[in-house]
């Protein structure tokens, strides 16, 4: 018979090969993840030098090429209908329950107080300074940044980029440059559409739904609005669309790993957009509330 003392044992004992193998698996494990933890940093300033070294880039050939002639036009005009066509009618859209959310919240709150008379200007004013110009950014951060993302990620997964470099011709230069410019020309035109089809829809819900006599609607609006307004709201459209080129382009030209390389570059490119363009917006509205203060005439 087999006594109990015969049967094999497993250790657990330190000096145990298995359990040493077991624990350095282990802390091998922890350590990689510590290391990519303290890479984050780095590899996140790597990220924001190289965006800075392109938007450097991008400025300056586009003030070149501008005085140069040497901007490639049809390409500018192309891209600037194209990210018009995916902006536009979203904007408007976008506009009307804007307008619409602005004066439903405002509303509950000037009638408390008894100040219905100046819904206009609190409804108005609040699509004119903050509703069109982030809905506008948001919407270039998301429609016009997917596009030219995934075109830039296409391209890039094609090796077409490094063939335009071997054939000595710079991507920045024929392919960023126009798009940048284009964003900035359609930005405005957006903020503008956005503005109107929110004050309109404000103007409606004010009327219709609250009872606001339409005289007092446009008097209050006209009183606390300004040009001042219209100017930083167009000022605001244009960094976004400076920031959403940018980005997108870099995120496109850097994709890797064939088709969810390019979408992992589309989304990565929206996320950051989209925070960009928040803080973006905090830092102008602090300006232009410590500079412009709102004032009666």
């Amino acid at each position: 018979m087999v006594g109990v003392a015969d049967l094999p044992t497993v250790s657990n004992r330190p000096e145990d090969p298995l359990h040493q193998s077991r624990s350095s698996g282990a802390l091998r494990t922890v350590g990689q993840k510590f290391s990519r933890l303290g890479q984050a940093p780095v590899a996140a300033a790597a990220t924001t030098g190289r965006g800075i070294a392109l938007a450097l880039s991008v400025l300056r050939y586009a003030v070149q090429d501008t005085l140069t002639r040497r901007l490639p036009v049809g390409e500018f005009v192309w891209q600037a209908w194209a990210l018009f066509k995916v902006t536009a009618t979203p904007a408007v859209l976008m506009a009307i329950p804007i307008g619409g959310i602005v004066t439903v919240v405002v509303s509950g709150l000037v009638a408390q107080v008894g100040a219905t008379a100046l819904l206009g200007a609190a409804s108005g004013v609040g699509v004119l300074r903050q509703g069109a110009p982030v809905t506008a950014g948001l919407l270039m951060g998301g429609a016009a940044a997917s596009a030219i993302a995934s075109d830039f990620g296409a391209r890039a997964i094609r090796e077409e980029l490094d063939a335009m470099r071997v054939l000595g011709v710079d991507p920045i230069r024929r392919l960023v440059v126009p798009r940048f410019l284009a964003l900035l020309l359609i930005a405005p035109m957006l903020t503008l559409v956005i503005i109107v089809s929110g004050t309109a829809s404000a103007f409606l819900l004010s009327v219709t739904v609250s009872g606001v006599a339409p005289g007092s609607f446009w008097n209050s609006f006209g009183t606390f609005a300004k040009m001042t307004d219209v100017y930083f709201a167009l000022g605001k459209g244009l960094v976004f669309a400076a920031i959403v080129a940018i980005i997108s382009s870099m995120r496109g030209m850097e994709a890797k790993g064939g088709p969810r390389g390019v979408a992992d570059a589309v989304n990565a490119a929206v996320v950051i957009n989209v925070v960009l363009i928040l803080f973006a917006n905090l830092i102008i509205t602090q300006i232009s509330t410590m500079f412009f203060p709102t004032a009666v005439a």
